[in-house]
C-alpha cells in the first residue's frame, strides 16, 4: 500500500485550484495527470525582464517590461494577425500584435487611450518594433510581474501564467519527505533534501547543478534498488530445473555453423536454465545475428526436459513470422508447436486451449493473448520474449505468474543499448550478447541522398525490381501521429503504383490482422515486389529477396530505428543497399546521426555514439520502454549516477537493514514515488 505521505500528491489535477474541463486536456497532453507529475515538470528556461522607459531598438530580443498607450487598431482580414498600435511615454511607437480570430479580446485587453504596463519579448519586424501576445497588466499591477520567471514546456490551451501557478499550487502540497540518500553520499554531493530541492528547481533561476542532479538521483536510485529487489526475490522463488538429453536439438539440421557467440550464449542460457531459481536473463543481439535459433535451443531444452515453452512476440506480423520461421527449423522433429493472437477464434482457439491444458502442445508463439487468464499451461518452464524493449518490468513479471512454479524467461531485444542503459533498463536480468553476425552475411551498403533526385531514386527501383529483386520503401514519421504516418504512405504508395501498378503493396499499424497478414504474404511469395509502410515492419520482417531499403525524410527517424529498419535487407546472399533520403536542410545531429549509420552497421557501436551525439534525446526508445524508462533523469545523468545509485542501494540491502530499517522506510517512499512499488510487493509477496 502507498505510504499515507505521498497520497497528495498522486491526487489528480483536478484536484488543484483553477483546473477543470479544460484545462484537463492540455494538461494531459504533456503527461501532467497528477499533482507528482507537475512537481517534476522542469522550466525549459528562466526568463529575466528589463523595466524600460522608453521602447528601442537596442532591446530587440529581451523581454522588456514598458508603460504603453494603445492609439490604433489594425486588422489585415480573417487570417491575419490583429495588431494594437500603441506609444510610449516618449511617442516610440510598438505593435502588439495577436494571433487569432477573437479580436474582441485584444481590443477588450487593451482599450484605446488606457495606459496599460505590457512585457514580452521585443522583436524587430520591418521597420516596427512589436511584441507577439504580451501580458497585460493595470499600472497598479506592476508589482505582481516577476523579474524572472521559469518558463515551462507548454501545450495549446494552458499558458505560462496558469502553468505557474499550478506549479505553485504542487510544491506547496509537497510534504517533507525522510532522507533515503546514504548520508556520506549525500553530503560529499552536497545534495539539498528532496523538498528544498522541488521547491530550488521551480523558485530559484540561480539553483546549483545539484538540485536536478538530486532529483535524477532519486529516480536512478528508485529503479535499482527496486531491480535488485526482484533478483533478491528471484532467488528465493522455487523454480523448474530444466535439462535436455539433446535428442530433439540435434535433430535440427542448419546449412550453416552456429557462431561463437551463439554457442556461448546458448551456453550461458543452459546454465541458467538447470538452476533450481528461475532464469532471469537478456539475449542481446544486432538485427540478423541469430536470437531466434538461440531461442529455439532453450524451447527445445524444455520440451526435451518433459516441459512447454512460451514464445512472446509484441505484434501479430511478428508473431506469425516467428512461428512460421521456427515450424520450418523443425520440419521432421516431433514437437508440436502452436499459434494464439486474437485472431483465433472458435473451435482453432479452443483446441489450442486444450492441447496447452493437457499438454500437447509444447511450444506456443504468440501475442500478449498467451498470457491471459483463460489460458492455462500444463507444466509451462520457459517463457521467451521477443523484442523486449516494448515490454516493461510490471509485464515482465506478469508473464512469471502464469506457471504452478516460477517459469524461466528469456528477454529478447535487438535494439543495442550502450551497457550503462541496458543496467538501468533490465538491470533485474543477466545479459547475454551477441556480437558477431553469422559467416557470409554481407554488410548493407548505406548512403545518403538528397530528396530533390527523386526520379534517379525511382529509375534505380525500376531497375532493382526489372532484376527480380524486391525492396521496402518506408514512410516518414513527421509526427508522434499514427494518421499522419498514414497519410503519407497511402500518398506514397498511391505514386508508385501509378508507375509500377500492382507490384506495390502497402502495410500500416491501423489495418486489420487478414489485411495486413494478405499484404505481407504476397511480399514474402514475391507476388508484389515493393512494399511500402510505416514503421510497422521495423522488427521481425525476414524476407532474403529484399535486398533494397528506401527510408524517406530518414532525418526525422531515430537512429535505432533507421538501423532496425536497415536491418530488413541484407538477410540473402545477395549485396544489399539502403538510401536515406534526406530533406536539403539539416540539423548538426541529424548530419552526424546519418553519417554514422553510413558508416557502420555496427549496432552496438551505433549506439554508444548515439549517446553520445544525443544525449537527453530521444535515445534507443528508452524513454518509451515501459514502466522501465525515466521521465526525470536524461542519459547523461543515468550515465554518471547509476554507479553510485547502485552501490547506494546494495549498501542498503547489505548493510543498512534493507526496507525494514529507518533508511529503508524512506527508500519504500521512493520505490513509490517513482513507481517502482513492483519491488516492494515482491518482497511481499517473496
Amino acid at each position: 500500500m502507498r505510504p499515507e505521505i505521498l497520497n497528495p500528491l498522486f491526487g489528480e489535477t483536478q484536484s488543484l485550484t483553477g483546473v477543470g474541463k479544460a484545462l484537463t486536456k492540455p494538461l494531459a497532453k504533456l503527461g501532467l495527470t497528477r499533482v507528482k507529475d507537475l512537481l517534476y515538470h522542469a522550466p525549459s528556461y528562466w526568463m529575466r525582464r528589463k523595466h524600460v522607459e522608453t521602447i528601442d531598438a537596442q532591446d530587440v530580443g529581451q523581454t522588456i517590461v514598458a508603460k504603453i498607450t494603445p492609439v490604433d487598431y489594425r486588422s489585415g482580414g480573417p487570417r491575419s494577425p490583429f495588431r494594437v498600435h500603441a506609444t510610449d511615454g516618449e511617442g516610440n511607437s510598438i505593435s502588439l500584435t495577436f494571433f487569432g480570430r477573437n479580436t474582441g479580446w485584444p481590443r477588450k485587453l487593451l482599450p484605446l487611450n488606457e495606459q496599460k504596463v505590457i512585457t514580452g519579448k521585443l522583436e524587430q519586424y520591418g521597420d516596427e518594433l512589436q511584441i507577439l501576445h504580451p501580458d497585460v497588466f493595470a499600472p497598479s499591477e506592476t508589482g505582481d510581474i516577476a523579474e524572472v520567471e521559469p518558463v515551462y514546456p507548454l501545450s495549446e490551451g494552458l499558458g505560462n501564467k496558469r502553468m505557474r501557478q499550478l506549479i505553485s499550487q504542487a510544491v506547496e502540497m509537497a510534504p517533507e519527505l525522510p532522507e533515503w540518500i546514504e548520508s556520506s553520499l549525500l553530503k560529499t554531493r552536497q545534495w539539498p533534501a528532496w523538498r528544498q530541492a522541488i521547491g530550488s528547481l521551480h523558485g530559484n533561476a540561480n539553483a546549483e547543478p545539484s538540485v536536478p542532479d538530486r532529483l535524477a538521483y532519486d529516480e536512478v536510485f528508485a529503479n535499482q534498488l527496486a531491480f535488485m529487489l526482484i533478483r533478491a526475490s528471484n532467488r528465493r522463488k522455487k523454480g523448474v530445473p530444466i535439462k535436455g538429453d539433446g535428442r530433439l536439438r540435434d535433430q535440427i539440421q542448419l546449412p550453416f555453423e552456429l557462431t561463437g557467440a551463439q554457442k556461448r550464449c546458448i551456453g550461458e542460457i543452459d546454465g541458467d536454465l538447470a538452476q533450481s531459481s528461475p532464469m532471469l536473463r537478456l539475449l542481446q543481439g544486432d538485427v540478423g545475428s541469430g536470437k531466434t535459433l538461440v531461442a529455439l535451443m532453450a524451447l527445445l531444452n524444455a520440451v526435451e526436459a518433459g516441459y512447454q515453452g512460451a514464445f512472446l512476440a509484441p505484434t501479430e506480423i511478428l508473431a506469425r513470422q516467428h512461428f512460421a520461421g521456427l515450424q520450418k527449423l523443425l520440419a521432421g522433429i516431433p514437437v508440436n508447436i502452436a499459434i494464439l493472437t486474437g485472431r483465433e477464434k472458435g473451435k482453432v482457439r479452443e483446441s489450442t486451449l486444450m492441447g496447452l491444458a493437457d499438454g500437447s502442445i509444447q511450444i506456443l508463439v504468440g501475442t500478449h493473448a498467451i498470457f491471459q487468464d483463460k489460458v492455462q499451461y500444463r507444466n509451462l518452464a520457459l517463457a521467451v520474449v521477443d523484442e523486449q524493449h516494448k515490454f516493461g518490468v510490471s509485464q515482465r513479471l506478469m508473464l512469471t505468474r502464469k506457471a504452478k512454479q516460477a517459469p524461466h524467461l528469456l528477454a529478447m531485444t535487438a535494439t543495442p543499448i550502450p551497457r550503462t542503459l541496458t543496467l538501468s533498463q533490465y538491470g533485474e536480468m543477466d545479459v547475454s550478447r551477441i556480437d558477431e553476425l553469422p559467416p557470409g552475411r554481407q554488410a548493407i551498403e548505406t548512403r545518403v541522398i538528397a530528396d530533390s533526385r527523386l526520379d534517379e531514386i525511382m529509375d534505380g527501383l525500376s531497375r532493382h525490381i526489372a532484376s527480380g529483386k524486391q525492396a521496402y520503401w518506408v514512410c516518414p514519421l513527421v509526427e508522434e501521429s499514427e494518421k499522419t504516418d498514414l497519410m503519407a504512405a497511402e500518398e506514397r504508395a498511391a505514386s508508385l503504383r501509378a508507375r509500377f501498378g500492382d507490384k506495390v503493396g502497402l502495410v500500416h499499424g491501423r489495418m486489420k490482422g487478414p489485411e495486413k497478414d494478405a499484404v505481407m504474404e504476397r511480399f514474402v511469395k514475391a507476388e508484389s515486389q515493393i512494399l511500402v509502410a510505416t514503421t510497422v515492419i521495423e522488427v521481425g520482417v525476414d524476407v532474403p529477396n529484399a535486398s533494397l531499403m528506401i527510408i524517406e525524410s530518414a532525418d526525422r527517424f531515430g537512429l535505432a530505428q533507421l538501423h532496425q529498419l536497415r536491418g530488413r535487407v541484407g538477410r540473402g546472399d545477395v549485396k544489399s543497399n539502403c538510401l536515406l533520403l534526406r530533406g536539403q536542410s539539416l540539423s548538426e545531429t541529424a548530419r552526424a546521426r546519418l553519417t554514422l549509420l553510413r558508416e557502420t552497421n555496427d549496432g552496438f557501436r551505433i549506439a554508444e555514439e548515439d549517446l553520445k551525439l544525443r544525449g537527453a534525446g530521444e535515445l534507443l526508445g528508452t524513454r518509451q520502454s515501459g514502466d522501465a524508462g525515466f521521465r526525470i533523469a536524461s542519459p547523461e545523468q543515468v550515465t554518471e549516477l547509476i554507479g553510485p545509485a547502485s552501490d547506494d542501494a546494495r549498501l542498503l540491502l547489505d548493510r543498512d537493514g534493507g526496507l525494514s530499517s529507518a533508511r529503508g522506510e524512506a527508500a519504500r517512499i521512493a520505490l513509490y514515488l517513482f513507481e517502482r512499488d513492483w519491488g516492494v510487493s515482491l518482497i511481499r509477496s517473496g
